[in-house]
């Protein structure tokens, strides 16, 4: 078993998370149930703010909450100094519930509306990231009318993709988000943002890719962007103040995954905007970075009980669990890869390779295709790794199956910070038929 953060097997063996007993969690939670290691977040927040410290670089590292967003999460990430992403009125909202320092949230969006735009304006945040030109213009309109100062970042595509260990130069004008760095949107739209008033222009964001497992985009990314700010520099008076490169660092899913230390990226990040900020003779820009996936992706493990087990001979086993695309729909969706230990008895031998199945009424529903465990018996307690970024974020009730409940594991204690959904909240929103019964 790789152990990640605080897990750890106990005397009986029994897997633990954070000091709390998985098998006592679910008896008193049930299952399924999301566990987060609340130290391992603290960890890989300190770590990232920690690597700029020492380099001496004043920076922002907001947690992108699209990852993970609740009320306890956000306040976790308060309790670190983060900063905070949110792409949503209901983002935005829960940031707000939860008391996060407005001055250091920044929107995204690609089709933000003007009600959410609106908000943002009303709670007086820290920064939007501008993503198109209609937003712009909404912008420009908002604070116009209310005679209020909005700062923001433009984001740009600078024409480098990157997903796990490969990276591709491209044109990128193919893409829902951003001003594209060649074609001349990106330059069209400072010009028409330096125009507006009451709009302050910090600087630029991007965002490569996710799950990244080396720093060759990052450094193609930040050579291509700071050669467009000495030219704007020169030729439109403008200098950035910030500059933001987005998140997706790499996490470990399976064996076959190899991702960096958060400190490598960051470092990498750093030395190579100093290197061309100097060669290009501009002011080194204020250094932002947005992990989700890194911060709280191998923080969480879904637990589940086992139940019906089917045997196809000579094809497959099929042990079935209590839940499935319907609190993780990763899979289904994305072919995602994950491992998975018998959390009640981690230490008994390995028997067999079965294939994990969930309970929706899909063929599709499957979390796992093939995981080494021992002999799985009806009433054993799955523990599936890795679960922290977009598993709960994702849910749905598909089937009408409640979202399980979220716990926070720390020192021993197991707090928890969102209730599993009932049978009364899936009907809360529906309304009756209200028409006469036909003849």
């Amino acid at each position: 078993m790789h152990t990640y953060g605080t897990a750890a097997v106990n005397d009986r063996g029994q897997l633990e998370i954070g000091g709390v007993n998985v098998v006592d969690a679910a008896a008193q939670f049930g299952t399924p149930l999301y566990l987060y290691d609340v130290a391992l977040i603290r960890e890989r927040a300190r770590g990232f703010k920690r690597t700029f410290d020492q380099l001496g670089v004043t920076a922002q590292v907001a947690y992108a909450s699209k990852a993970f967003a609740s009320i306890a999460m956000m306040q976790l990430a308060e309790q670190e100094e983060l900063s905070l992403d949110v792409v949503s009125g209901g983002e935005l909202y829960t940031a707000q519930k939860a008391g996060f320092p407005v001055e250091r949230i920044h929107f995204h969006g690609n089709n933000k509306s003007r009600e959410e735009l609106e908000m943002a304006f009303d709670a007086k945040i820290g920064c939007i990231v501008v993503d198109n030109f209609f937003e712009l213009d909404m912008i420009g309109d908002i604070s116009e009318a209310r005679k209020q100062e909005m700062s923001i970042l433009l984001r740009i595509t600078p024409g480098i993709e990157a997903h796990t260990h490969d990276y591709i130069l491209t044109g990128q004008e193919d893409s829902k988000f951003g001003f594209d760095l060649n074609n001349g949107q990106a330059e069209e739209a400072l010009k028409i943002a330096s125009e507006k008033p009451y709009v302050d222009v910090l600087g630029l964001h991007c965002h490569i890719g996710s799950q990244i497992f080396e720093t060759t985009g990052f450094v193609l990314a930040a050579e291509k962007i700071i050669g467009k700010l000495a030219d704007w520099r020169s030729r439109l008076s403008f200098e950035a103040k910030v500059l933001n490169l987005g998140g997706g660092f790499g996490i470990r899913y399976t064996a076959e995954d190899d991702p960096l230390e958060p400190a490598a990226y960051v470092e990498e990040i750093i030395r190579k905007v100093q290197a061309e900020t100097k060669k290009a003779g501009i002011s080194m820009p204020e250094i932002w970075i947005e992990p989700g996936r890194s911060l709280v992706g191998d923080a969480g493990v879904t637990i589940y009980e086992t139940g019906s087990v089917k045997d196809v001979p000579n094809v497959r086993k099929y042990v079935a669990v209590d839940g499935g695309m319907s609190d993780n729909i990763r899979p289904a969706l994305y072919e995602a890869k994950y491992e998975a230990v018998l959390a009640n008895r981690v230490n008994d031998p390995v028997e067999e390779t079965v294939s994990i199945a969930g309970k929706c009424c899909e063929s599709g529903d499957m979390l796992i295709w093939d995981v080494p465990l021992p002999k799985a018996e009806a009433g054993d307690l799955l523990a599936m790794f890795c679960t922290g970024a977009y598993g709960y974020s994702m849910a749905n009730n598909y089937n009408r199956i409640p979202r399980p409940p979220v716990v926070f594991a720390e020192k021993g204690e197991a707090k928890l910070v969102i209730r599993r959904e009932t049978y009364d909240d899936l009907v809360k929103l529906d309304l009756p038929l209200g028409l006469p019964q036909p003849n």
